[in-house]
């Protein structure tokens, strides 16, 4: 590998305007490009660069090609008391899952529970982004969606699965609400595109090359690394069986790949559960336990060299605080891109799902 990167340093307001003034020069609408550039830039404030501004150049691409429906028709379609399915028509992820996401919170306000799923959308980008609008409504909320195969499965050497992703999201009284978001792979898809991007060595547990050996070049990434072995590896199991299977789309190695066509719809699936606390518990009472949960992760005695327990997503929102505040760090290319005259580099389509 040779010298990593530069970084620069950009403010949220600026970052945000950018992103949106990209894809609309792609071809979303407004509406469309104000949702998706919000969660861009709250990804990368939340130090989830795999999933911020990264991902622009490779948006801006399917969108300019005709892989992502530019006046979609999304159809809630209500299928019991607590369930329903959102039809995406294959609409920008992070705008048919924000829609999807409302009826699904709707639907726990009429009967403590919702299970939505989201039928032919495109990348949807961090799960997080959904889980703690909806905790910061009163509720917790569960999300998982499927990906196109990247994952060598425990004990083979060929792809199958998707990296998977579950996120979950709790809320507290008087304080922001817990949120923590994970790959079912060691890391995610996108935190290798992000070292690619700065130039980065990658730790050797998360990936194999082509030969299947343990790789730190994030360049020669040709499989994903399921979490804790076969643990792991049955959570994305289980994550496209309820976010493709259960919704009718294509499952493992047959869900679309990012890259090949992209001109083509993805199709991908997600899956929301939305719980009212009232209806199982004193929400009070509720909050105040989280709270006290907290504080007791706090009070252990870190091992040494570790400054304090955090609880899972705590470092996030911290992260997330300090960048809004002074700005957030962006790999110099990818800024060079933003403020230029180019859509997109022409660089994705065609390519397998480790594409440069």
């Amino acid at each position: 590998m040779t010298e990593e990167t530069a970084i620069v340093t950009v403010e949220a307001g600026k970052l945000h305007q950018l992103i949106k003034e990209k894809l609309m020069a792609a071809g979303l609408h407004e509406a469309h490009a104000e949702e998706t550039a919000k969660h861009l830039v709250y990804a990368d404030a939340c130090g989830i660069h795999s999933h911020g501004a990264v991902r622009v150049d490779y948006y801006a691409e399917r969108i300019a090609k005709g892989g992502v429906t530019i006046d979609p028709e999304i159809v809630f379609e209500k299928t019991g008391a607590s369930t329903g399915l959102v039809h995406g028509d294959n609409g920008v992820g992070q705008y048919v899952c924000d829609e999807a996401l409302k009826h699904a919170i709707d639907l726990a306000k009429e009967s403590g529970l919702a299970l939505v799923g989201v039928s032919q959308t495109s990348h949807s980008g961090a799960l997080s982004y959904y889980v703690k609008k909806a905790a910061e409504q009163g509720y917790l909320a569960l999300a998982m969606c499927q990906s196109d195969p990247m994952v060598v499965p425990y004990g083979g050497s060929e792809t199958y699965f998707g990296t998977n992703p579950i996120a979950f999201s709790a809320p507290r009284k008087n304080e922001r609400p817990i949120v923590f978001d994970m790959a079912t792979t060691v890391q995610a898809w996108g935190k290798i595109l992000d070292a690619r991007s700065k130039n980065k060595e990658i730790p050797d547990t998360w990936a194999v090359d082509s030969q299947g050996n343990p790789t730190t070049n994030p360049h020669n990434v040709n499989g994903l690394l399921p979490i804790a072995g076969p643990k792991g590896y049955g959570l994305m199991m289980m994550v496209d069986i309820l976010a493709g299977t259960l919704l009718g789309l294509p499952f493992g190695k047959h869900v679309s790949s990012m890259y090949a066509d992209l001109t083509e719809k993805r199709n991908l699936g997600q899956i929301y559960l939305i719980i009212d606390p009232a209806r199982f518990t004193d929400v009070d009472t509720f909050k105040e336990n989280i709270n006290r949960m907290v504080n007791e992760l706090h009070e252990i005695k870190p091992v040494e060299g570790v400054q304090q327990v955090y609880y899972p997503g705590e470092l996030s929102q911290a992260r997330y605080d300090k960048y809004m505040t002074n700005g957030i760090p962006i790999a110099t290319p990818v800024y060079d891109y933003l403020v230029s005259e180019t859509i997109h580099f022409n660089q994705y389509g065609g390519k397998g799902a480790f594409a440069e």
